[in-house]
């Protein structure tokens, strides 16, 4: 619990600096993970509880996807490039999922358990 701007601007420094990046030939630093940060809001009345108003924010920041010719990456960090391009795609699959439904195309199935992005 933070009670202030700096002390959440910490916490998501803290985010930032455990997220993994490395060199490709596209990026010198190359964002190698997805980051999601939620932060709930509970402003406070002090004379009426009763007006207490909670939200949610959610802020994320996607890793982009990759073209194994365009970045030179091997090892690991092709390894990390096919798995950001998979959950990319499962995320697509959910978008478009949803676009189907709202269009009201019958039990259109949404794949929110492909991947751990698409859980969130």
């Amino acid at each position: 619990v933070v009670d202030n701007a700096p002390k959440l601007q910490g916490i998501i420094d803290q985010g930032m600096g455990n997220r993994t990046v490395a060199s490709t030939q596209m990026n010198a630093d190359s964002s190698r993970s997805h980051s999601v940060f939620i932060i709930t809001v509970h402003q406070k009345d002090l004379e009426d509880e009763s007006k207490n108003i909670f939200a949610k924010v959610n802020l994320v920041d996607l890793a982009g996807s990759e073209r194994v010719k365009s970045t030179g990456a091997t090892g690991s960090t092709l390894k990390e490039g096919a798995n950001i391009n998979k959950s990319l795609s499962a995320l697509g699959n959910v978008i478009n999922a949803l676009v189907e439904s709202s269009k009201g195309k019958g039990n259109t199935f949404i794949p929110y358990r492909n991947s751990k992005l698409t859980r969130v």
